[in-house]
């Protein structure tokens, strides 16, 4: 598996003129670490008016920004609401394609609808329609990446021929995913040719069923871009430490806050009767092991020393999960040095037991290099070029 680092942004009363400012700026000193620790990509959402739960109104902002300040770490777009009331298909087609060139070719490119009433009527979208407007313009977008002539007259937009500029770096587009909280989506995702992008804060068999049905979809696809992704992300809660009760005890902190802050939103299936939502009880049910913590550390959440982290991510492996993105704190819940520190300790302690074959490979591969370089050189023969 791969590991990334996921954002939110929530932003906890009492406020002052500067607490945006101090969880931004945080957040971007801990995706530059992040970068320099080995971890492969860092997720930002899209979401609108969500007081405390989520200040992330122009994730394209943060992620360029943390563009100029790291090499490797890939910048997932995660995800961009594609609704014609929120969201012009051909802005967002620019702007991922400006932060894709910007980047060097690191953009992952996640889609998604927003799920809380709060967003939908703040921009007088209907509910029953976002499904259809999330399709049809998800195609729109990849269409304007790869072709110089494009017009559009569909039922959510229209627009005359233009040639939307500019092209991604990667080609023919950057990876193409979508965020998958329920069964029907994860299949949906797979028909299309999508990355399976897990948004719900579940446990690894909350996913189990999830992955396979996706995995069954994605093997007779009919890709919506021109190149399939067929990799699936799941999230969780992260906070490493030494000592294994220290660390649940700030972790599960930080996780209760979160869950706090998301039990104020209005969800559009709990509310209003729509074939595009479902309602969902407002927390899933705990299937815990024996011996497993219950309450916000429960199964497969890597909270705790690091062998209680690569247990738990473990699990995650079974499943059949290749990346996990982890929220790392909520809201400064965590002073700023303890984060650092254990996004120093996971990469250390944690991340290599997840890269011994890639590690044991590159090893063998190099040995074999070195034997043919010795034998060149006794026998006099050039290496080739």
């Amino acid at each position: 598996m791969k590991f990334g680092i996921f954002y939110e942004h929530s932003v906890l009363k009492p406020w002052d003129d500067h607490s945006e400012h101090r969880v931004l700026h945080q957040a971007v000193e801990q995706v530059v670490l992040a970068d320099e620790l080995g971890f492969d990509q860092v997720w930002e959402v899209e979401h609108h008016f969500l007081e405390e739960y989520s200040h992330s109104s122009a994730p394209e902002v943060f992620l360029s920004y943390c563009a100029a300040k790291t090499k490797n770490i890939r910048l997932g777009h995660g995800i961009a609401l594609m609704l014609p009331p929120v969201n012009h298909p051909a802005r967002v087609a620019e702007r991922a394609a400006t932060l894709d060139i910007l980047s060097n070719g690191r953009l992952e490119f996640g889609t998604g609808r927003a799920a809380t009433w709060t967003e939908l009527a703040g921009f007088g979208c209907e509910p029953d329609l976002t499904k259809e407007m999330w399709d049809e313009c998800t195609r729109a977008v990849v269409k304007m990446w790869t072709a110089d002539n494009f017009s559009w007259s569909g039922r959510h937009f229209s627009m005359p021929q233009r040639n939307v500029i500019p092209k991604p770096l990667q080609k023919p587009h950057p990876p193409l995913w979508v965020a998958v909280q329920s069964p029907e989506t994860a299949v949906q995702a797979g028909e299309r040719g999508m990355g399976m992008l897990g948004v719900t804060l579940g446990a690894p068999l909350d996913y189990q069923q999830m992955v396979k049905d996706y995995r069954r979809a994605i093997r007779t696809c009919e890709p919506i871009g021109e190149t399939v992704n067929e990799q699936v992300n799941g999230v969780a809660f992260m906070y490493c430490d030494e000592d294994d009760a220290r660390a649940k005890a700030i972790g599960g902190m930080a996780a209760f806050q979160f869950g706090l802050r998301a039990a104020h939103l209005v969800g559009v299936g709990s509310i209003y009767p729509s074939p595009a939502y479902h309602a969902h009880a407002s927390a899933a049910p705990l299937r815990n092991r024996p011996g497993d913590v219950v309450g916000p550390v429960r199964e497969g959440t890597p909270i705790g020393d690091p062998q209680a982290c690569i247990q738990a991510l473990k699990w995650w492996e079974e499943v059949g999960v290749d990346r996990m993105v982890f929220l790392i704190d909520t809201g400064e819940t965590i002073p700023q040095e303890q984060v650092l520190a254990s996004l120093r300790l996971f990469a250390q302690e944690v991340m290599p037991e997840f890269t011994r074959k890639e590690r044991a490979e590159a090893k063998r591969l190099a040995e074999a290099a070195a034997r043919e370089a010795a034998l060149r050189q006794a026998a006099n023969i050039p290496m080739p070029t």
